[in-house]
């Protein structure tokens, strides 16, 4: 089985940054279908861009492409919207890097459609307690792996990349 694969770039980056390059070439490599969505528009307009916009013009890609198995996939502000919008549209799973668990804006909390999970997020991350994912994850049951970076994970891109593969491999199985 090969499906879609929609990839989420975090606040203060975009569809070219690394991390977002390499799970695309990845996927690439296996047969899935990939896109990037740009939400660089949408993170000027706060500290934290407009979430519920994201979360819209996610939904609305997601939509489109339900047409084989789909899987979302983001970094920080892109894996929590990707996050939500796995509760609108069905997916096959989710691959979330440094995940915030809760924000300062509405909707404050993630949640997460009961679907395959895998999450990177680092122990030394600056931004989000890895504490808080680690809990989370534990409530869901959801397949964790904690790495010695910090938020961007720049010290785990290929890492990540390499994760993101046996995720879609597991799919496919």
């Amino acid at each position: 089985m090969s499906g879609h694969v929609i990839i989420s770039h975090g606040l203060e980056s975009g569809p070219d940054a690394s991390k977002a390059t390499a799970l695309a070439r990845v996927a690439g490599a296996l047969g899935w279908t990939h896109e990037r969505p740009d939400y660089r528009d949408l993170d000027v307009l706060g500290p934290l861009g407009d979430v519920k916009a994201r979360i819209r013009r996610l939904a609305e890609r997601a939509h489109l492409a339900t047409r084989k198995p789909l899987v979302l996939a983001g970094s920080s502000m892109g894996a929590y919207v990707s996050a939500h919008v796995s509760r609108e549209v069905p997916v096959a799973g989710l691959f979330l890097m440094a995940p915030p668990i809760a924000l300062e804006v509405e909707p404050r909390y993630l949640r997460a459609a009961m679907v395959p999970t895998r999450i990177v997020h680092g122990w030394e991350d600056e931004l989000i307690p890895a504490q808080d994912v680690v809990r989370w994850a534990q409530r869901r049951q959801d397949h964790l792996v904690m790495v010695p970076d910090s938020h961007r994970l720049a010290a785990h891109v290929e890492f990540c990349a390499e994760e993101f593969g046996r995720f879609l491999q597991m799919l496919s199985a």
